[in-house]
């Protein structure tokens, strides 16, 4: 009998061209959104934005969903889906003016808008517990639905919220933080790649270095000095002593987003959230540190950058 060819090992992608792969996926995606932004055309800048937001919360609520499925665990994963989509929609429609009553565009009545909808949500989040067919497992299904609900579409509405925030150009401060956000990523990555040695929690990501996280709060604080320093007119309230603050908060939540997200893809043994997006994996990979960095820079220009409102 003729003797097969062994199959040659499959050798996996330096993290030179995993981090080629990934920049390239992040900066097409995110140039993308920046563009429907600064449009100068008015229904771009409306409607091509909102159908990005939606189109990034749809995907990656099928992914959370996935990721709660793979680990053995139930959602009513349409419900959910379509609900977050109702949110984000529902909440942009209020800042266009579609919704009576939008003039008043204060935080406080965006925010109260907002908590409207989910518990609507909520509500009909139990009613559709009533007709499903297996009653042992409603505590459950209802806890992962709306977890769902609040880890991807709400955090991710806090785009929205910082782009319509009044008085300011909300539009600038979602580039600064996208931007800041982004360098901190790119910052733990290179750092932990060359000089990485001491790793952070290995029983959630062995790549994450105490290296790492360093270099991710340098990178974060030197985009953020920079970018004040050349746009600084166009961020209402901003100085360099909020430059240097929001960068090491923005470094910390980036990191902390990206260990989370990992704990949900441990626990369903996968390593990435999808396939998506070259180099990244899913939709969740790429919004991991952004979830958190959204309302947290949202928080900061409300209560601190801006009077009270």
């Amino acid at each position: 009998m003729p003797v097969e060819a062994p199959t040659p090992p499959v050798v996996p992608p330096s993290k030179a061209l995993i981090f080629v792969r990934r920049l390239t996926s992040t900066v097409l995606l995110w140039s993308v959104v920046l563009w429907a932004i600064f449009s100068t055309n008015h229904r771009v800048t409306n409607w091509v934005f909102l159908g990005l937001l939606m189109g990034l919360a749809w995907q990656g609520l099928r992914e959370f969903y996935d990721l709660v499925e793979k680990r053995g665990l139930v959602c009513f994963r349409n419900w959910g889906i379509a609900s977050g989509l109702a949110l984000m929609l529902s909440t942009y429609l209020y800042f266009t003016g579609a919704i009576p009553h939008a003039h008043e565009q204060m935080p406080a009545k965006a925010n109260d808008f907002e908590n409207t909808v989910i518990v609507v949500f909520v509500l009909g989040l139990c009613l559709r517990r009533f007709v499903a067919k297996n009653l042992n497992d409603g505590l459950l299904a209802i806890s992962t639905t709306l977890f769902g609900l609040l880890y991807v579409p709400w955090l991710l509405n806090f785009l929205s919220k910082i782009v319509f925030f009044p008085g300011i150009e909300g539009r600038y401060y979602v580039l600064y933080f996208i931007l800041v956000t982004k360098f901190s990523d790119v910052g733990a990555y290179l750092t932990g790649s060359l000089i990485g040695r001491h790793k952070m929690i290995p029983r959630i990501s062995p790549g994450k270095t105490w290296e790492g996280f360093g270099g991710a709060i340098a990178f974060s604080v030197g985009a953020s000095v920079v970018f004040v320093h050349f746009l600084g007119t166009h961020l209402a309230g901003m100085k360099l002593g909020h430059a240097l603050v929001l960068g090491v908060l923005l470094g910390i939540a980036a990191v902390i987003g990206d260990l989370i997200e990992s704990l949900f893809k441990r626990e369903a043994g996968v390593k990435d959230s999808g396939r998506l997006l070259p180099g990244i994996g899913g939709v969740l990979d790429l919004l991991d540190s952004l979830l958190f960095n959204a309302p947290l820079m949202y928080l900061y220009l409300r209560h601190v950058l801006t009077a009270p409102l």
